[in-house]
């Protein structure tokens, strides 16, 4: 066996020097930021890992950690807690605290959050909603999408005025191979429906709460996809008595 003599450590004092010399550093740029007109909770507060270019009327709370190239537009405001990685988010938008965007593209006065997670390559439309705990990836949507709790959407196309309710996902992969799913506009996706792609949901379909659904949605049309609800008397008391 060869024996490698571990990395020496490097010198305390070599790595403060360099930490204050960042941070310093770091410090410069904030300030020119605030000369310029950008808002901070807490300047002392703002990771600033990559390059950071705002519009007029910007505010970020504290804690927020900005990597690579962060792009924001007029009026935006971000919560505190959030990552914004290699993204853009357009005017009037409002990121919500403990939100994370990555490499993704938000449209104008959109709300995001809070602990909505914006995974790469989506683009989100303009007016639109993605709220708490909701998950989004390799998915685009159109103008007015409301997608607000604890929904997984991913490798999705979306249409205009779509909206989508609590508990709603995307199956996306069947083992193999990643599958897309079409919505299109004025879609009613109910709360906890499993979309099995690939699939598409046509213009102005509704598909009630609770469907599992596994072929193409008609459009202007109700769709069900429940088994039916059966229930056994006394099954409960036969079950503790055993």
């Amino acid at each position: 066996m060869r024996l490698t003599s571990r990395p020496a450590k490097p010198d305390p004092l070599t790595s403060l020097e360099a930490y204050e010399s960042a941070t310093r550093k770091r410090m410069i740029k904030i300030a020119g930021f605030i000369d310029r007109g950008l808002s901070l909770c807490n300047p002392y507060a703002l990771d600033l890992r990559g390059d950071l270019e705002f519009d007029q009327d910007v505010s970020i709370d504290t804690n927020v950690i900005i990597i690579g190239r962060v792009r924001l537009g007029p009026g935006v405001s971000v919560g505190a807690n959030c990552i914004l990685e290699d993204c853009r988010i357009k005017a009037g938008t409002v990121i919500k605290e403990f939100s994370t965007v990555s490499g993704s593209t938000i449209g104008e006065n959109c709300r995001i959050g809070p602990y909505a997670r914006i995974r790469p390559d989506c683009h989100i439309g303009r007016d639109s909603s993605i709220g708490n705990f909701v998950e989004m990836k390799t998915t685009r949507t159109g103008d007015r999408c409301r997608i607000n709790h604890h929904s997984f959407i991913g490798d999705c196309r979306i249409g205009r005025n779509v909206t989508i309710g609590a508990g709603a996902i995307t199956c996306n992969h069947d083992g193999e191979k990643v599958n897309q799913s079409q919505i299109r506009d004025n879609a009613y996706i109910g709360s906890g429906v499993k979309l099995i792609a690939p699939i598409t949901v046509h213009r102005n379909a509704f598909i009630a709460a609770g469907s599992t659904v596994v072929e193409d949605v008609p459009g202007n049309s109700l769709t069900l996809a429940r088994a039916r609800q059966t229930t056994i008397k006394g099954w409960s008391l036969e079950k503790r008595k055993r």
